[in-house]
């Protein structure tokens, strides 16, 4: 209790897990007695189905389908929450007037609002790309105009420094946007961006049901209409496959963008050195 492992014998365990719940599937489903296979299908029949979801159901097209949806929608979500949060989370005057109302419509349930998204901007792929990027949206604004208000918070000891200390150096708004604003919070929300890609999949199901022109989730939903499980299950796992290899694409980007975050000694080194003292 309390205690760790090496990573080697972590791996080894969580393979071994894996070969576990894979035999349990196996054996549970292997005549249908004990779980029907309308229910839960037999393993071997969710890995034989990939073939035919390749032949005959253009299963490549589909998947490209999905992930451009979720890529046009996070770079949409980002360019849009990044000004705005900015604007609101550093002046008062903006953060009095709209952060309140930020955090409320993260209750809005979307899947409410998609006749509204429909009578906006029609039924194509640009309207599920608008969708999708709202879904982002109104959980990533207002945590841009939290990281701001942790910066700023004198309470805050560890992170208001850098604000403190460039504001000492005489710094202008301009460079203290430049210097400590905007490479602390990208810092910072980068990992928030990335614990979305699960949240993100949700609303892509949910777009591609609105006039189905492709996409995983479309295809989910045709071949769940005629009790297709093994099919429908591979898609499943198809699309925690495409979502854990985007959770690791955003982890190698993450390093790539703030290798700070990894290097502690070199933590924000150069946010406090004014132009005119380098030289």
């Amino acid at each position: 209790m309390g205690g760790s492992i090496d990573k080697m014998t972590s791996t080894i365990i969580a393979v071994v897990g894996l070969i576990i719940l894979l035999i349990s599937w196996y054996f549970l489903t292997l005549t249908g007695e004990i779980i029907p296979h309308k229910i839960l299908p037999n393993p071997v029949n969710v890995i034989k189905s990939y073939g035919e979801l390749f032949t005959d159901y253009e299963l490549l097209p589909n998947v490209w389908y999905s992930v451009k949806l979720n890529i046009y929608g996070y770079l949409t979500a980002i360019l849009l929450a990044l000004p705005i949060g900015f604007i609101v989370g550093m002046f008062p005057i903006a953060r009095s007037l709209f952060s309140q109302y930020i955090d409320a419509v993260r209750f809005l349930p979307l899947t409410a609002i998609t006749g509204i998204f429909i009578a906006w901007f029609g039924i194509g792929f640009d309207m599920k790309v608008y969708f999708l990027s709202f879904g982002i949206l109104i959980y990533l604004l207002p945590v841009i105009v939290q990281r701001i208000s942790e910066l700023q918070n004198p309470s805050n000891n560890k992170d208001f420094v850098y604000l403190q200390t460039i504001t000492t150096l005489g710094a202008t708004n301009w460079q203290k946007f430049r210097h400590v604003y905007f490479p602390y919070v990208t810092e910072k929300i980068s990992e928030d961006i990335r614990v979305l890609t699960a949240i993100s999949w949700t609303y892509i199901i949910v777009a591609e049901l609105l006039n189905k022109e492709g996409g995983i989730g479309g295809m989910i939903y045709t071949l769940g209409r005629q009790s297709r499980t093994p099919e429908v299950f591979a898609l499943l796992f198809l699309i925690i496959l495409i979502g854990f290899l985007q959770d690791r694409l955003f982890k190698l980007l993450d390093e790539l963008l703030f290798p700070s975050k990894y290097n502690k000694d070199r933590k924000l080194k150069n946010l406090f050195v004014k132009p005119e003292a380098s030289k």
